[in-house]
């Protein structure tokens, strides 16, 4: 089993590249990205000053743009990124191609051969490398005591009709997902990190609750039904859970904001938000922000489970159904075993392997968020930043969003067969 299990976590590797790949190539081929829209955004302000009119250009790599000269477009490119080919890009992203961090721009006339470039402060003091371009058009960086820089590169970009040439003077940085980098968000302006961790955990707590209610409810609601197969009370609970079952957690949370929010009917549970304002927060005690806590929660968290609770309560009946019925249990009863010894100690041990098989993918569905239900509750959770970002083309987080998704999702893989070979001894990994 543990030759399994290595197997297993060495294939997350290749499966986690294959998938930021294809998202990685989607979002840089997309239109409409960044890029775009810093132009638009500059094009449109300056209509509105009345400087210039029309609008973005729809070909941005041919240098379009009537507001924007050549070098201000060329400043957006590298900014963001775009001048450099999508797999050096990819490179950059995963952290293990340098990028090019506190850049100056540099020029040589036809017959200049080295140059001194100011490049900032060290120790209080200014700082300034020699450059010397050989007659390849080679760049060296030099420090002040004429040793080779080994902080500093330079590179000639382009050559105008006159001769000048036009290159940076940059530093070289391994920084990306594998050094733990996720970028900065075009958005707010600030590390992803700082803006996801928040967010994360208000996903976090409303997920890992709601799945833990899922399973407390659920699996004894099916053994219920199952032993009570046919009656009054199966009909009963079957009408109502596949009605819930039938109705999105979004539009149930809608429901339960008229009917318990305030409207037209009951003041019972607040509007939304993950709980009350900060101003407010703060004066209340302990016991207060327990309660406040579980207020704002409980809408939220019923919306969020509803829709696993008919799949989960089914499997257990279905799953207990049929192993009532297996050879085993008729022996079991045969030699004068109780009732309740084999229903509990045999017959739902094996009827809940389906469910443990499923716990993974469940574990990496509700840590993801509920874009739906968080605006329905106006949750500034997890899901919906990630859903923000999108329409945003903010590309740090989605990609960051991307990277905490799949790697849910694939150690959720790992789990749901530790379960499983947990449950059920029969399962034996090789």
């Amino acid at each position: 089993m543990t030759t399994y299990f290595i197997r297993r976590i060495l294939l997350m590797f290749p499966t986690f590249l294959g998938s930021t790949i294809l998202v990685f190539i989607i979002l840089q081929m997309a239109p409409g990205g960044p890029l775009e829209q810093a132009i638009q955004r500059i094009q449109m302000g300056a209509a509105a000053e009345g400087e210039a009119g029309g609008s973005a250009s729809a070909d941005i790599s041919s240098g379009g743009g009537a507001v924007l000269p050549a070098s201000a477009l060329k400043e957006l490119k590298r900014y963001y990124g775009f001048d450099k080919p999508i797999w050096a890009r990819y490179l950059i992203w995963l952290g293990l191609y340098p990028r090019e961090t506190r850049y100056r721009e540099i020029k040589f006339n036809p017959d200049q051969f080295e140059i001194s470039k100011r490049v900032g402060k060290r120790d209080g003091k200014t700082w300034k490398v020699l450059i010397r371009r050989d007659e390849q058009d080679d760049l060296i960086v030099f420090e002040d005591d004429d040793s080779p820089s080994s902080i500093w590169s330079a590179i000639i970009e382009e050559t105008d009709d006159a001769g000048l040439l036009t290159g940076i003077v940059y530093q070289k940085k391994f920084s990306g997902i594998f050094t733990g980098n996720l970028g900065e968000s075009y958005t707010y302006q600030m590390p992803v990190t700082e803006v996801m961790k928040p967010r994360f955990k208000i996903s976090l707590f409303f997920g890992l609750t709601g799945m833990f209610l899922s399973y407390i409810v659920c699996i004894p609601l099916g053994i219920r039904k199952a032993l009570a197969h046919g009656s009054p009370f199966d009909f009963a609970s079957s009408v109502i859970i596949f009605v819930a079952y039938s109705i999105p957690g979004w539009a149930l949370g809608g429901v339960f904001l008229v009917l318990f929010g305030g409207g037209s009917f009951w003041d019972v549970f607040p509007l939304g938000g993950f709980r009350s304002p900060m101003a407010v927060w703060e004066t209340l005690s302990l016991w207060g922000k327990i309660v406040d806590q579980l207020h704002h929660a409980i809408l939220p968290i019923f919306a969020w489970s509803i829709g696993s609770f008919a799949g989960m309560t089914v499997l257990m009946k279905n799953g207990l159904l049929e192993n009532m019925s297996q050879d085993y249990i008729r022996t079991a009863f045969a030699k004068g075993l109780s009732e309740k010894r084999v229903v509990w100690l045999h017959a739902i041990r094996n009827s809940i392997i389906p469910i443990a098989s499923g716990i993974g993918g469940s574990i990496g569905i509700i840590i993801a968020g509920s874009y739906f239900i968080e605006k329905v509750f106006n949750i500034d959770g997890f899901g919906r930043l990630g859903y923000q970002a999108i329409l945003d083309r903010d590309y740090p987080i989605t990609l960051a969003f991307l990277v905490i998704v799949v790697l849910i999702r694939l150690v959720g893989n790992i789990i749901s067969d530790i379960t499983l070979a947990t449950v059920d001894p029969r399962i034996r990994f090789k």
